[in-house]
C-alpha cells in the first residue's frame, strides 16, 4: 500500500530553504560561503519585545492561550489597523497565527474547493502556488515582466479573472522583487476586482513597513474601501520587528471567514507561542523608532547591491520600492559556459554554478515563477553583499 498522500506529489519543498540548507551544508563542509537566500533581517529584535517576552515568562503567560490570538494582541493588531492603515476592525476580525503564511494557508484551505482558482502575479513568494494547491486549488500565474516594474497591470488582472476565480492573492511590496504598488497602481487593479464581485482579495502586507525613497505603502482596503467586506489582509511581525523566529502572524477580514480559519487552525496547531504573543503586543503597541533606522542601513545596502549587479557584465538590475530583496535579470548571460564549464542554460544552472564554483547562494528565478532572473537578499552586512557582488561581477566576468 502507498504511504504518501497524491496530494503532497502536486507540490514541491520550499526552493529558498533548499538553498539556504544547501549553503548551510557547504560552510560546515569548511567551504567559504555567502549566503544571499534568506528572507529575514539580520537586526536583533529590539530590547524592548525581547524585556516583553521575559517579563511574560516569569508572569507564567507560558499556558496555552485562545486557538488565534490572547485579546491583548487582537487588540494591539485592531489598533495598528486603525494607526497605520485607517482600517476599522473588532477583535472577532482578527486572527493570529504562528507566522504568516500559517495565516494564508488557513485561508486557502478554509475557502478552497476542488476547481477553484487563485489568481498570483509573478514574480511570486514561492510558497504561494503550492499553498492553493495543498488546499485543493488551482493556481493561475499572471507574469508581470520587467518592464512593468515586476508590476501586474489591470488588462493582465482582468484576463486571469474567470468565472472559477476566488481570489487574488497579492503583495506589495513584493518577495522576491521589492517592488511596491503605487495608490494609482492599486486602484487600477481594485478596479478591476470591482467588476468582478466574486473574486475575494488576500493582500499580504508583511513588508509594509519596509519601504524606501518616499515611496507610500497603501493596502487594497484603504484605496478601494467596498472592497473590506471580501478581503482578507494579512501581517505579521517577522520583518519589520526583525522577529522572524518568534513566529507570529495575523490577518483581519469578515468574521465568517476569521472563524472558518479559526476552525483549521484549531485542529492543526491551535494557538501561536504564548510567549511570542505577548512579545507581539509590544512590538506593536511599543516605540518604532528603529525601523527608521534600520531601513536607513536597507536602503544603503540596496543601492551598493543594485550598483554592483548592474556593473556585472550581462545582469541587469532594477531599483526595488522596499523589502529587502532584489530580483536582477541575467538574460545577457544565457547560453554562455562557465570556467568550471557549466552551460548556463537556465537560471538554475547560473544559481547553481556561481554557488559551486563562487561560494554565492542565491535563488533562481524559476522558483518565483519568472525567469531568467535570481533573487538576491541584502539583509545582510555591507561587508558580505560587496564581497559578494564582487564575486558576482568576477563570475559573470568569466563567462564564455
Amino acid at each position: 500500500m502507498k504511504l504518501l498522500s497524491t496530494t503532497l506529489e502536486r507540490v514541491k519543498p520550499s526552493p529558498t530553504i533548499a538553498v539556504t540548507n544547501k549553503a548551510a551544508e557547504l560552510k560546515a563542509a569548511g567551504r567559504d560561503i555567502i549566503g544571499l537566500g534568506a528572507g529575514e533581517p539580520d537586526f536583533d529584535t529590539p530590547q524592548h519585545i525581547k524585556d516583553a517576552a521575559v517579563v511574560a515568562i516569569a508572569l507564567g503567560k507560558t499556558k496555552y492561550t485562545a486557538v488565534d490570538g490572547i485579546p491583548e494582541l487582537k487588540q494591539a493588531i485592531c489598533a495598528k489597523f486603525k494607526r497605520d492603515n485607517g482600517l476599522d476592525y473588532v477583535p472577532a476580525q482578527v486572527s493570529v497565527s504562528s507566522g504568516g503564511k500559517q495565516v494564508l494557508y488557513n485561508a486557502l484551505m478554509a475557502t478552497l474547493n476542488e476547481g477553484d482558482e487563485v489568481v498570483i502575479p509573478a514574480p511570486y513568494w514561492v510558497s504561494y502556488p503550492d499553498m492553493v494547491l495543498l488546499a485543493g486549488g488551482t493556481p493561475v500565474v499572471a507574469e508581470a515582466s520587467l518592464q512593468t516594474g515586476f508590476k501586474l497591470t489591470a488588462d493582465q488582472l482582468e484576463a486571469a479573472i474567470t468565472p472559477r476565480t476566488k481570489w487574488f492573492l497579492f503583495n506589495s511590496p513584493s518577495n522576491p522583487t521589492g517592488a511596491g504598488y503605487s495608490r494609482d497602481e492599486l486602484k487600477a487593479l481594485t478596479d478591476v476586482l470591482m467588476r468582478h464581485p466574486h473574486v475575494w482579495v488576500m493582500s499580504d502586507d508583511m513588508y509594509e513597513h519596509l519601504a524606501y525613497d518616499g515611496f507610500e505603502f497603501c493596502t487594497p482596503v484603504q484605496v478601494e474601501p467596498r472592497l473590506y467586506d471580501r478581503t482578507l489582509t494579512v501581517n505579521g511581525v517577522s520583518k519589520a520587528y526583525a522577529m522572524t523566529g518568534w513566529r507570529i502572524g495575523y490577518a483581519a477580514g469578515p468574521q465568517e471567514l476569521i472563524g472558518a480559519m479559526r476552525k483549521v487552525q484549531s485542529q492543526s496547531t491551535s494557538n501561536p507561542c504564548s510567549i511570542s504573543q505577548w512579545a507581539a503586543v509590544e512590538a506593536l503597541n511599543g516605540p518604532h523608532d528603529f525601523i527608521a533606522e534600520n531601513n536607513a542601513a536597507f536602503v544603503r545596502r540596496r543601492n551598493l547591491v543594485v550598483e554592483m549587479l548592474n556593473a556585472a557584465e550581462g545582469v541587469s538590475c532594477p531599483v526595488p520600492e522596499g523589502a529587502f530583496y532584489v530580483y536582477p535579470s541575467i538574460a545577457g548571460l544565457i547560453g554562455k559556459t562557465s570556467p568550471a564549464g557549466v552551460k548556463i542554460v537556465d537560471d538554475e544552472a547560473f544559481a547553481t554554478a556561481l554557488l559551486e564554483e563562487t561560494g554565492v547562494a542565491v535563488v533562481f528565478g524559476a522558483a518565483f515563477g519568472l525567469s531568467p532572473n535570481f533573487r538576491v537578499s541584502y539583509a545582510t552586512s555591507d561587508a558580505a553583499l560587496k564581497e559578494a557582488c564582487t564575486r558576482i561581477q568576477g563570475f559573470c566576468a568569466a563567462l564564455r
